[in-house]
């Protein structure tokens, strides 16, 4: 279970970016506020990464590893500039709950790329999800 821990850990933190995000991009263009954000994460992970001994393990990453490592970057890079675009653009209140919609694509790919099964109380709480999400949206 601890890595329910870290899950809860993970939505707080993202939970607070949204809004520490909307005042950050208030002044200056999103894809410079995207490039900021992205040099402290690249800086705070290598200090972690580093303190715990890990950065030996870089030479061990190579073919099928780093090939997905650098999709997930450039999904995440994408991602990290349409939402800072999205809220300078709108509201956080209203931003944030449209990111969340990653839960079911994520919940649908886990499915269909990775095996993963999908109970009904899963399947209805994605459901809720998107309809919470959906509800958000103004008129």
């Amino acid at each position: 279970m601890q890595w329910l821990i870290f899950a809860f850990i993970s939505a707080a933190a993202a939970g607070a970016t949204a809004v520490l995000a909307k005042v950050g991009v208030r002044d200056i263009p999103a894809n410079l506020a995207t490039a900021v954000r992205t040099l402290v994460i690249l800086v705070f992970a290598l200090a972690i990464v580093s303190a715990r001994g890990e950065l030996a393990g870089l030479r061990a990453v190579r073919g099928r590893t780093l090939t997905f490592l650098i999709l997930s970057g450039l999904a995440t890079g994408i991602s990290w500039l349409a939402y800072f675009r999205a809220l300078q653009l709108a509201p956080a209140s209203r931003v944030a709950p449209i990111d969340k919609l990653s839960l079911p694509i994520s919940v649908v790919l886990a499915a269909v790329l990775l095996g993963e099964t999908l109970s009904a109380r899963l399947i209805a709480g994605v459901i809720l999800m998107v309809a919470g999400a959906l509800l958000t949206l103004e008129r």
